[in-house]
């Protein structure tokens, strides 16, 4: 099963750039896509069902702003909308594709430009995390949390520390995930390396990716009990129709 997660950063943009050509070459199963900004009624039919694959998304109430969107080869059991709380699904920040033995969820944290938001939307979602965790069901989270959450995970993080992304209280909240809540880092489980990112604040289109000063802020995570199927996990920095590079792990486990 290969499931890939990219911010688009405006979806029409992106296709423009290139997704759907890129989309039609992933043999990906899932691909969960964050930031559409754009309402679904506003989208072509290419962009809605494109070959082989079954869309869904949510929309926000602003316009331009928000939303989440799954693409699914196989269609799944049922779609869960949002989490219950207005912050969330006002703002089209969470929605869940249900198969037979897990789930698989696209996902966006605020970026903390409202640092107050921000928190409260951590503390409600944390909520929510603890109480996936202590179900018998797996789930696979996939999106970006606007939270690099070690050193490792962007450049100059020295002189980060106070920045939106990158503040103690962030990274202490990603730690509870990755620690008590009981949540994995699939790309970590793979890649321990530097370097290694999936958005660049100062994208430079003459410069690679590779050599320039990014942010890991995309994750897919899952439970402890998933841990012994993530075979393989990487980011695809030859897909330039986003300022966001996706994010694709493979699972042995089949859809």
């Amino acid at each position: 099963m290969k499931i890939a997660s990219i911010n688009v950063n405006g979806i029409r943009e992106a296709v423009g750039r290139g997704f759907l050509d890129w989309l039609a070459n992933q043999d990906a199963d899932v691909v969960c896509v964050q930031n559409l900004k754009a309402k679904s009624f506003e989208l072509d039919d290419s962009i809605l069902y494109p070959e082989g694959y079954e869309g869904y998304f949510l929309d926000a109430e602003e316009d331009g702003f928000s939303g989440v969107g799954i693409y699914c080869r196989k269609i799944p059991k049922a779609i869960m909308y949002g989490l219950g709380f207005p912050q969330c699904d006002h703002e089209a920040r969470f929605l869940q594709a249900d198969y037979d033995r897990f789930s698989i969820a696209s996902f966006l944290m605020p970026d903390g430009s409202d640092p107050a938001a921000k928190q409260a939307f951590m503390a409600q979602y944390q909520e929510y995390l603890s109480k996936m965790a202590r179900k018998r069901r797996e789930y696979i989270i996939c999106g970006t949390w606007h939270i690099a959450h070690k050193t490792i995970d962007l450049a100059n993080w020295s002189d980060n520390q106070s920045t939106p992304g990158f503040k103690p209280d962030e990274r202490a909240w990603m730690d509870q995930v990755f620690g008590p809540t009981g949540f994995i880092d699939t790309f970590r489980e793979i890649n321990r390396d530097g370097d290694e990112y999936t958005w660049w604040p100062k994208l430079d289109s003459e410069v690679p990716r590779t050599r320039q000063e990014g942010w890991r802020l995309d994750y897919q995570i899952v439970g402890p009990n998933f841990r012994r199927h993530i075979t393989d996990a990487w980011i695809d920095y030859d897909a330039t129709f986003s300022e966001y590079a996706p994010l694709i792990v493979e699972y042995d486990l089949p859809l």
